[in-house]
């Protein structure tokens, strides 16, 4: 279990208000990073910092938007022109709210309940195959 410091960040990254380069957010997104400055040219949203030689970085609230983006694009079947419209009718923000994966995905495991039911499927599939090879034998 990864444990975190008095930043809330995990040990070893970067804050969650921290600045990110593109290669750090194409990572964290799982995007190429041809599609980010892509995504900037169509969406004036998204508007890293750009320092020396052009490098681009990215505030935490572009990296909010372009979650939400890639959310609407690749999961809700929006197109570019459809989540254009969608952040001039109902606002960035509004947006954001809406869309209910954003960066962090929530962390799962399952329950004692289920790991309980699973203990007992897998001894009846041990106990079923063990049949089967006294059979085979």
């Amino acid at each position: 279990m990864n444990s975190t410091d008095s930043e809330g960040r995990i040990r070893g990254t970067k804050s969650r208000e921290a600045f990110r380069t593109i290669s750090e957010v194409a990572e964290e997104l799982d995007l190429p990073q041809h599609v980010l400055r892509f995504w900037e040219s169509k969406f004036t949203q998204i508007k890293p910092l750009k320092r020396g030689g052009n490098r681009r970085y990215y505030r935490p609230d572009d990296v909010r938007v372009l979650s939400a983006i890639k959310k609407l694009l690749h999961s809700d079947g929006y197109t570019i022109r459809g989540v254009q419209k969608l952040f001039k009718s109902q606002g960035v923000k509004a947006t954001l709210e809406q869309v209910v994966e954003l960066v962090a995905p929530v962390e799962t495991s399952p329950s004692p309940e289920a790991n309980h039911l699973a203990d007992g499927k897998i001894e009846a599939i041990i106990s079923r195959l063990k049949n089967i090879r006294d059979r085979l034998s």
